[in-house]
């Protein structure tokens, strides 16, 4: 629970300041992922970490809404939710009887993918610790068939085998590390 908290929290901080930093005429901006610009990315992202926020406190499974602009104050409510030791506890009937760990492990995973899609996006740098991306690789190593036939992965993109643990675990998911706008 620890490691994957602090990294839960090093991603959502990482992210968060990447969402404060978008302006106004980068909304418009194409994303990696090709459904999103920049404004629907972030859109994707607040549902997500709202969800996972539900998800972890027993809730249920969130309909998707309308931006707000407040992708750092949602990111603060799931993180309170993730700190406490019961969270970590039994599965969750919303996502398919999925255990809480697991959940943990999906939403880091959401938020370095798509925090590493937006800062493409806006020509920002994203790094996360090889510590991070070697646990997301591997983790999405496990998910990714189950990934894939559920639409949350993209078909695995060929990365050089001496290809850094992020640029392996985006390749894995469907991303290209070489993307540009």
């Amino acid at each position: 629970m620890n490691e994957t908290l602090a990294m839960l929290r090093g991603a959502a901080d990482r992210t968060s300041a990447l969402v404060k930093g978008v302006s106004d005429d980068e909304l418009g901006l194409p994303t990696p992922c090709s459904e999103y610009d920049v404004k629907g990315l972030i859109n994707h992202m607040e549902w997500a970490i709202s969800l996972f926020e539900s998800v972890g406190s027993g809730g249920g499974f969130l309909p998707p809404k309308d931006y707000t602009g407040d992708f750092p104050e949602r990111a603060e409510r799931m993180l309170a939710v993730w700190e406490r030791p019961e969270t970590w506890e039994g599965v969750s009937e919303a996502m398919g009887g999925l255990p809480k760990t697991v959940l943990a492990r999906m939403a880091l995973t959401d938020l370095v993918a798509h925090g590493w899609d937006l800062a493409r996006a806006t020509g920002r740098h994203y790094e996360v610790e090889e510590e991070t991306a070697a646990a997301l690789r591997a983790f999405s190593a496990q998910m990714a068939p189950t990934g894939r036939a559920r639409g949350a992965f993209g078909d695995e993109v060929a990365v050089p085998d001496d290809a850094s643990s992020l640029d392996r675990f985006l390749g894995l998911i469907g991303r290209d590390p070489a993307w540009k706008p």
